[in-house]
């Protein structure tokens, strides 16, 4: 169930122009390389999706995926709690955004080193207790990192801080996969606040991860 728990901490107005937020979806494309001799990189695809949609709006996101076993993981800022439903699970798992049992133990940035999607990305490198998370990012799409200040949970308010934008691109190391998430399309659209409501017949348990 670590892994799981790794995953978990993993599994971030409608116009691009200068100085406005981002709201709308982008589409990612998800790769696993298993470092576990019984998993192969195909299972660890086929539990956890090869692709990812991720909606924002505001201080709130919703992640989806194809996976068999992750199905989505939804952020409510007003709660400062991560929900997120596994196929395992009758109940809606939450996690306190405020707890974090990771640990950032340095941080490097290299300017300039990929262009996705037309832009030009920085490289965030954090070293961290789980192992090495790379974000790959540019000044689009932007988002108000003061909206994350209290997201700590899988390291986001430090990403968000030093970001200021969602990645293009992610490598996270642990030492049972290596996951490489990379931007596909970026898609300005406006979102009704309904999307990132909690299923009205929702069973809520603590997450043990």
């Amino acid at each position: 169930m670590k892994k799981i728990k790794l995953l978990v901490l993993l599994l971030t107005t409608v116009s691009f122009a200068f100085g406005q937020d981002f709201e709308g979806k982008v589409i990612y494309k998800n790769e696993y390389t298993s470092k576990i001799a019984n998993v192969t990189n195909e299972q660890f695809s086929s539990m956890m999706g090869t692709t990812q949609e991720y909606l924002i709006k505001g201080g709130d996101y919703k992640s989806s995926t194809n996976g068999t076993l992750f199905q989505w993981q939804l952020y409510i800022n007003k709660d400062n709690k991560l929900y997120t439903k596994m196929a395992t699970s009758p109940s809606v798992l939450w996690n306190d955004g405020s707890v974090n049992d990771d640990e950032v133990v340095k941080t490097e940035i290299n300017k300039g080193v990929i262009e996705i999607l037309g832009f030009l990305c920085d490289e965030l490198i954090l070293t961290c207790k789980s192992g090495i998370q790379k974000y790959y990012f540019s000044s689009e799409p932007k988002v108000d990192p003061k909206l994350f200040n209290n997201h700590k949970f899988g390291n986001w308010s430090e990403v968000m801080a030093k970001t200021n934008s969602l990645p293009l691109k992610m490598i996270i190391e642990t030492p049972q996969f290596a996951l490489e998430c990379l931007a596909t399309e970026i898609v300005p659209i406006k979102l009704t606040q309904k999307t990132f409501e909690l299923p009205a017949d929702s069973k809520l348990e603590k997450s043990p991860y």
